[in-house]
């Protein structure tokens, strides 16, 4: 983890600690560091490892590292989020819309679960992505059927709460019917969470987490959100005959990585360069133009009432904003917020601001984000660009890549969501 000396107000050099601020947030959230401290005792019989997410083979990797015993396993992450890994295979597929390498990933998982015996251990390793990464159709339905249904939800500005309901609903493997697949055999999950709440039914869709929710409830979503989907998907929700309650042997569930572990370290560290800090948690949700407006309003709030010399502040968030899809531009959710941010704040001086999500990969691009300062919209003007018209296009990539203000980190091979900063000075 990078640290900063500690500096005199004076010299702070704002994009330097923003960026400084957001490597603390992903070194605390590195499953290196987070997963060993978690491990379950050795069983008497095997222990097999499956797992699904971004950070899965990250997770797999830290796993092989410090276990005593005897390993196999296979867990699937997306293309380019792959970790070293000897003993446990780690298999890549789609994300966010799946493919065919994930069902394949799917249905060996299954196979390899229902081998275990009472004496044998499943240690799963769950982490946000992973709905789209093992993705096993329900009986009656095709890829190409979960693949409209995924384009629809991700288009839709639904919560991602509500895509994994709908998601459970679909498939053979989500809903704790993996955990169902293991018999008796004991089952270990750990979790990192990339969702607001940290419910690990919901990252992943659950897995080995019982399904609690009702096929109702799933097709409510598609409804609310008039997600045009196929025939066959509405008559598997509509025959479903029950709720998925889990397997038999013993279910342990610990959530070891979240966005406020990831906050609280960046919160550590501007307090040891003395800044105020307002932490809003990790658990923001709503439309990204609507956040940035929120936020920009605190924000100037707090400008407004600062005196010559009084010390900076940090507004700090995580969780997870969604962006309703209406042009065909370029940009993420926290590309969309930056742009919003910047023309709610309209060069007001002293604000600074980064967004990013914590898994390197700001919605299907290439950056994890993006930084704006009081001169961006200036910039932007200068070199032709209109950003309200890129905001109505949903193309903020094109506003911050134009200006040099893309964040690119590669794949981080974590994954708790969104990481917000603003620094007032």
């Amino acid at each position: 983890m990078r640290m900063l000396q500690k500096i005199d107000t004076k010299d702070i050099v704002p994009r330097a600690l923003l960026r400084s601020l957001f490597d603390s947030a992903l070194g605390a959230v590195d499953p290196l560091n987070c997963v060993p401290g978690f491990l379950p005792p050795r069983p008497k019989g095997r222990t097999l490892v499956l797992g699904a997410g971004k950070a899965s083979a990250r997770m797999a990797r830290a796993v092989e590292a410090v276990w005593d015993g005897p390993l196999t396993g296979l867990v699937v992450t997306r293309y380019g989020h792959s970790d070293q890994c000897e003993r446990i295979k780690v298999v890549e597929s789609g994300h966010p819309v799946p493919d065919d390498a994930g069902a394949t990933a799917a249905r060996q998982m299954l196979a390899m679960a229902q081998d275990m015996g009472p004496d044998d251990l499943v240690l799963a390793l769950v982490s946000g992505g992973g709905s789209s990464l093992i993705t096993l159709p329900a009986e009656g339905l095709s890829m190409e059927d979960l693949r409209t249904v995924n384009v629809g939800l991700l288009r839709s500005g639904a919560k991602i709460s509500e895509m994994n309901m709908v998601r459970r609903h679909l498939s053979r493997i989500k809903g704790g019917r993996l955990a169902q697949a293991c018999g008796a055999a004991a089952v270990h999950t750990l979790v990192v969470s990339d969702v607001p709440g940290d419910d690990p039914a919901v990252v992943a869709s659950g897995p080995t987490v019982a399904d609690l929710s009702s096929p109702l409830e799933a097709l409510t979503v598609l409804v609310k959100h008039r997600i045009n989907v196929p025939p066959a998907v509405i008559e598997v929700l509509r025959r479903q005959p029950s709720v998925q309650r889990g397997g038999y042997g013993p279910r342990h569930v610990q959530v070891i990585a979240t966005a406020e572990l990831a906050l609280n370290a960046a919160v550590a560290e501007a307090k040891r360069l003395e800044l105020d800090v307002i932490n809003l948690g990790g658990a923001v949700e709503g439309e990204s133009r609507k956040v940035a407006e929120a936020q920009a309003a605190m924000a100037m709030g707090l400008r407004s009432v600062m005196t010559n010399g009084a010390t900076p502040k940090l507004l700090l968030s995580g969780g997870e904003t969604t962006v309703t899809v209406q042009g065909n531009g370029r940009g993420g959710r926290n590309s969309e917020f930056l742009l919003s941010l910047a023309l709610e704040l309209q060069g007001q001086e002293g604000i600074h601001a980064i967004a990013c999500d914590t898994d390197g990969i700001d919605g299907v691009e290439d950056n994890a984000g993006g930084i704006i300062d009081p001169e961006s919209l200036r910039r932007a003007g200068r070199l032709g660009l209109d950003p309200r018209a890129l905001l109505d296009n949903n193309d903020a990539y094109t506003f911050l890549s134009t200006l040099g203000d893309l964040i690119t980190t590669g794949p981080t091979r974590t994954n708790v969501n969104d990481f917000r900063a603003l620094l007032i000075t």
